[in-house]
């Protein structure tokens, strides 16, 4: 009689929604690998829950956006790192998996290769080391074995840091392409008259209280100089609906206000051009095919400490992926409604700039590409080759 093969414990620590996103694509896929022979333990959120993780905490808990904030809960996030590494050394798994949130959960890995040096650490997505503190990514070298890259300028970035083994698996955004890319009729739409202008200023309340004003501003200023209507749609969340819907009441013209990914992505389909927060949303754009405008303005501490470490060439996802500045971007100073709206222009306009953005974007599919597998199975791949042998 064959036996059983033996069971796997895999613990996964994810403490934001995309990471949480990214930890169930991945359990879901190692349980296809495994069926039976995987268990599952750590932090996560919902979407992990679904796959069946009993989360330690609620990832909400470390919902905390700016450097006061994250000042004034720091006994708190102190105290759940210790418990998550406490629960890792207890749990003696075969492999931990940390997810993004490098702050919390490298702090987690650190404290955990130094207990038992025999756990392999997995690091899915890399944290920024080619933009400031490049020093981290030989430093990893102490505590992780392999970093899952999204991006695909990563592993050479690694490489040359002197860094951990890195293997870009792709991004969870090309698994969404169909999803963002119009149809016929629905480019028809974006061809046609008055243009749709995205306004995307941010998925968290704080930036919405930072920003609102400034992207308000200069829509007004924009459309006093535009001979032509522009429809404004601006996506954003259930929960940030009350907050948007009551800062958008002093502007000259109201955005029409869609909820939810389902009605963000038909409208990226739709849309011209975009007026954009610099993150993962100018990636999801470019790949959209919309031209768009980038711009970014944080707290004052946030600012200063930015300014002294911030290396890299653009601040800008899509730009870094391109490996060209195509995408103007407008940071802290140059956040300023007389210099963004002529930039909007451009973009809505048939000018040389935007086609230049939408000739660069039509190279994403083969920069990006990973073959005929998805990124979590590639993750997955990379995992289980990580297992020690039974």
């Amino acid at each position: 009689m064959k036996a059983k093969p033996a069971v796997r414990k895999v613990v996964l620590v994810a403490t934001e929604e995309s990471g949480d996103r990214l930890g169930a694509a991945l359990m879901k896929v190692l349980r296809q690998r495994l069926g039976d022979a995987v268990r599952f333990e750590g932090v996560g959120g919902q979407a992990m829950a679904a796959e069946g993780l009993v989360s330690q905490f609620p990832i909400e808990d470390l919902s905390i956006i700016g450097f006061s904030a994250v000042a004034k809960q720091l006994p708190m996030i102190l105290r759940r790192i210790r418990e998550t590494a406490d629960a890792v050394l207890r749990a003696a798994p075969d492999i931990l998996v940390i997810i993004d949130s490098p702050d919390f959960t490298h702090r987690v890995a650190r404290f955990v290769r130094a207990r038992n040096r025999s756990i392999p650490i997995v690091d899915y997505v890399s944290p920024t080391v080619w933009a400031w503190r490049s020093g981290r990514a030989r430093a990893m070298r102490r505590y992780v074995d392999h970093v899952l890259a999204l991006l695909p300028f990563e592993p050479e970035v690694y490489r040359k840091l002197r860094g951990p083994p890195c293997s870009y698996v792709g991004h969870p955004l090309i698994e969404q392409i169909a999803t963002l890319r119009p149809n016929a009729e629905e480019q028809q739409r974006r061809d046609a008259q008055p243009p749709i202008l995205l306004v995307l200023p941010g998925s968290r309340r704080s930036e919405i209280t930072r920003k609102m004003s400034v992207f308000g501003a200069t829509i007004g200023l924009l459309l006093q100089h535009q001979s032509r209507p522009v429809e404004l749609v601006l996506p954003t969340t259930p929960h940030l609906f009350d907050a948007v819907s009551a800062a958008v009441r002093g502007w000259p013209v109201r955005p029409r206000i869609v909820v939810g990914d389902a009605e963000k992505k038909a409208a990226f389909r739709v849309a011209r051009a975009a007026f954009a927060k610099s993150g993962t949303v100018t990636l999801e754009l470019a790949l959209a095919g919309v031209p768009m405008v980038a711009a970014y303005k944080a707290g004052a501490v946030e600012a200063w400490i930015g300014q002294r470490l911030i290396r890299s060439s653009s601040a800008i996802l899509a730009n870094l992926v391109v490996g060209e500045n195509v995408v103007p971007e407008f940071i802290q100073q140059d956040c300023k409604p007389e210099r963004l709206a002529p930039a909007l222009r451009d973009v809505l306009d048939d000018t040389p700039a935007r086609q230049r953005q939408i000739e660069a974007f039509a190279q994403l599919d083969a920069i990006m590409a990973t073959g005929e597998r998805s990124p979590s199975e590639r993750a997955a791949d990379i995992v289980l080759g990580l297992l020690p042998k039974t």
